[in-house]
């Protein structure tokens, strides 16, 4: 069985002010330190011995916590960076939702079908993270450890639905709320087709 722990980093002062982060390093506040401890010693009792992040700072050090807590190495991850969302980069969700009404409700509906301006294509970061993941995937199948994965939203969301087969939905929600949170994602191996 398949196991990984997809680890969201603690909160930013951006995430505080409701700003959409996408590619800018904003290193994890107080509250965002905290919450990732938090996190980690929940996940105590998992074993794991790499923790995989994306490049960003504060995914970076939500790694070094975890693996701190877990006695385990980091390996930063390129393909993992988080989604280029160009121009709202910095903007406050509410400002994006009142300045580009269409564009934000098309956002929610159907995010693989929206550019943000001057950004990334959803399917396009979906391409560069499954290729990743399958590697990841592929060493850990049947593995005793835990495949742990630290990325800020809305790339965890894109790993969680590739892992799960799901679509992605609302990316506003995702953005929502999980600043520091986990979740254990258990996949049973698929059957040999005859």
């Amino acid at each position: 069985m398949l196991r990984v722990a997809l680890i969201r980093p603690g909160c930013t002062d951006y995430d505080l002010q409701g700003r959409i982060r996408g590619t800018l390093n904003i290193p994890l506040n107080d509250q965002g330190i905290a919450q990732v401890q938090h996190a980690a010693h929940e996940m105590a009792d998992l074993s794991v011995d790499v923790v995989y992040c994306g490049p960003c700072q504060p995914a970076m050090q939500a790694a070094e916590i975890v693996a701190k807590v877990h006695s385990a190495k980091v390996k930063k991850i390129d393909k993992f960076r988080n989604l280029d969302v160009g121009l709202w980069q910095g903007k406050l969700i509410t400002e994006v939702k009142q300045n580009q009404p269409k564009v934000y409700r098309q956002w929610q509906e159907n995010p693989d079908g929206i550019c943000p301006p001057e950004g990334e294509m959803l399917a396009d970061a979906r391409t560069r993270v499954r290729t990743a993941l399958d590697k990841i995937c592929k060493k850990y199948q049947n593995s005793k450890s835990v495949a742990a994965i630290v990325t800020p939203e809305p790339i965890a969301s894109v790993i969680r639905c590739a892992l799960l087969h799901h679509c992605i939905g609302d990316l506003w929600k995702a953005e929502e709320g999980n600043c520091g949170s986990w979740e254990l994602i258990e996949i049973a191996p698929q059957p040999a087709l005859r």
